[in-house]
């Protein structure tokens, strides 16, 4: 219904309400001599008055559709200025100016405040309440909601207002004994979670909304694993931080992977990080990479003078280029196709751009194909960090961060071992020059290029099997942007020649999260698809570690950010490093004899040949009364 017929309607019948409200005084039509006249002058001076102050108060710019408490206040808001005015005009200003004889009759007068707002209450309720019912009658999807709290209720509200009608809201499950049976949004609280099975079975749901935004990981895996055998889909509503952020557009979206971690989400406050970037030119090199790109995201917020975007592949500089220039408009980006290997390249890009902080996220990741790679490895590695942190030393670069993994520690990996050479070079420069220089160290990241999820994604799309390496692999998982908020985070606290480690909770065994990603696609293992195991590849742990053994564990100011605290290394370690890159430029090249180079560098390297003794997985690691440690 359109306002101008709630104008009309309101001015019929608010014209009719000073002669109702006297009937209902005399109790009938025999009124004293001259009162219809007072009624006839009260209702034709009223009713402007009455529809101007409903006009100033909103009444008629509403969608009443979708009318809410909002709109209630609106209306009891009208009316009781209406009935105060009123009640002053028939009570004093129209006796006074002589235009009526006689005020009217105190109770008429306070009857006709009360009928005013029913009046005017009644028709927009009435649109509300058709609107909600014939939305309720539709055909959609019987949905059960779990967590009959505030997000419950904008999920039902969601619901009966959406003129799609997707789902139907049928019942709620909480574990709130008070809640039971109760109505939240005319919705009955049906049971608890526990009986979800019932409740699916009782009320034909065919699916199941998680309206908890802050549950726990451990809950979020029971109510899944109980769809799953339900055979119902299951979706979330997603946390505030991830709706502000614009990660998630909608209320509601399917249930994802990072739902179902073994630890709570991590967050972070960024205002202490402004100072890497506000005001200054921030450079990301492998900008156009999972970390890079997110990086260039996170670090646009910070409100930088420039970005200079940073990465050898051609297609990905454009991509994040383009995201970027559509999401920050007003912010100047630098897109530079350039190869970290080229030192004069390197040189070039920092003495034209001067940046204030470099974030090196720039490097080969792949463990199994490093193996085969090792020139690769050392050349893009160990290079290509050595190239950026001397341009960034002759170039007056005040804050640099590398990114760094776990498999640098003790590593059985030539990825790892060159990762942990890059965090050798980054901490010498540091010591050297007195630069705020840190490496930043944590595992792996959910949703990456060439991670495993989204080869398990792969994999189950194209009907299986799953392959996992070994049943009790185990790996340590992040976000993208919790990852790099940390990594943020640990830049702003770096000193000089830190390494920080991310607490990243516990580690997840890799068969758990290929069953969990089988049960999110409604499959079954066994049943719809199959896990095979295959070996663990060369080069690969079964557990991965975070500190060597002679690191001292040290908190920091921020409860996830830890700092990893060693003997600084020697500057004998230049001339291998360097003997190492020669190696590596050599035509033809030795592999064997760069690999035992590698070796040499890293002492603590566990070679395939020689059993490793008193490797631990991380939770062997116990830390004092005085450290943090990653659990």
């Amino acid at each position: 219904m359109r306002n101008r017929q709630f104008l009309l309607l309101d001015s019929l019948g608010l014209f009719t309400v000073p002669f109702v409200v006297l009937v209902i005084r005399f109790e009938g039509f025999a009124w004293p001599p001259g009162f219809l006249s007072i009624a006839l002058l009260f209702a034709l001076i009223s009713l402007p008055l009455r529809l101007y102050i409903a006009w100033v108060t909103g009444l008629y710019s509403c969608l009443w559709r979708y009318a809410s408490i909002v709109e209630l206040e609106r209306i009891l808001r009208a009316t009781l200025i209406s009935s105060v005015a009123t009640f002053t005009l028939g009570a004093l200003v129209l006796p006074w100016l002589g235009i009526i004889p006689v005020r009217m009759p105190y109770v008429a007068l306070v009857l006709d405040g009360l009928l005013s707002m029913m009046i005017l209450a009644a028709p927009r309720l009435a649109v509300r309440y058709l609107s909600a019912r014939r939305f309720r009658d539709a055909t959609g999807v019987r949905t059960i909601v779990v967590g009959a709290g505030s997000a419950g209720q904008l999920v039902a509200r969601e619901a009966s207002a959406s003129g799609r009608a997707q789902y139907i809201v049928v019942g709620f499950a909480d574990d709130d004994r008070r809640k039971q049976g109760l109505l939240l949004n005319g919705i009955r609280v049906e049971g608890r979670i526990d009986d979800l099975p019932r409740l699916i079975r009782d009320l034909a749901a065919r699916e199941v909304v998680i309206a908890m935004p802050s549950a726990r990981s451990t809950l979020v895996r029971r109510i899944v694993e109980m769809c799953a055998h339900a055979g119902v889909r299951v979706r979330i509503v997603p946390g505030i931080a991830d709706l502000v952020s614009g990660r998630v557009s909608t209320s509601i979206r399917p249930v994802e992977i990072q739902d179902l971690l073994h630890r709570e989400p991590i967050t972070t406050d960024l205002s202490a990080v402004k100072r890497l970037a506000e005001g200054h030119v921030a450079l990301v090199t492998g900008a156009g990479g999972s970390i890079g790109s997110e990086l260039c995201r996170q670090i646009a917020e910070l409100s930088p003078s420039l970005l200079v975007l940073v990465d050898h592949s051609e297609n990905q500089v454009f991509e994040i280029e383009r995201e970027m220039r559509h999401r920050w408009p007003l912010l100047k980006i630098a897109p530079i196709v350039a190869d970290i290997r080229d030192v004069n390249r390197m040189h070039d890009v920092f003495g034209r751009f001067k940046p204030f902080a470099v974030f090196h996220a720039a490097a080969h990741k792949h463990v199994p194909l490093m193996e085969e790679n090792v020139i690769e490895a050392v050349t893009n590695n160990v290079l290509g960090t050595r190239n950026v942190v001397d341009a960034s030393l002759e170039h007056g670069v005040t804050h640099f961060v590398l990114i760094s993994t776990d498999k640098a520690v003790r590593p059985t990996s030539i990825m790892g071992a060159t990762k942990r050479i890059a965090e050798i070079i980054v901490r010498l420069a540091a010591a050297r020059e007195h630069k705020h220089y840190v490496a930043v160290r944590f595992g792996n990241v959910l949703g990456s290029r060439g991670s495993v999820v989204p080869s398990f994604i792969q994999q189950i799309e194209r009907g299986g099997p799953v392959t996992v390496t070994h049943p009790e692999m185990r790996r340590f998982f992040m976000t993208i942007p919790e990852s790099v908020q940390l990594v943020l985070q640990a830049g702003a606290l770096g000193k000089g020649g830190e390494l920080f480690v991310l607490d990243m909770g516990e580690p997840v065994r890799i068969a758990d999260l290929a069953r969990d990603l089988i049960r999110l696609s409604g499959l079954e293992e066994g049943v719809d698809i199959e896990i095979e195991y295959t070996g663990i590849r060369p080069g690969e742990k079964l557990y991965e570690e975070v500190f060597f053994g002679d690191e001292e564990v040290q908190q920091t100011e921020h409860p996830k950010v830890i700092r990893a605290v060693s003997e600084e290394p020697s500057e004998a370690l230049d001339g291998p490093i360097g003997e190492l890159i020669r190696l590596a430029s050599m035509v033809p090249n030795d592999a064997a004899r760069l690999r035992a180079a590698i070796i040499d560098l890293v002492p603590d390297f566990i070679r395939e040949d020689v059993p490793s003794k008193g490797v631990l997985p991380i939770e062997g690691r116990r830390p004092s009364s005085e450290t943090h440690v990653v659990s």
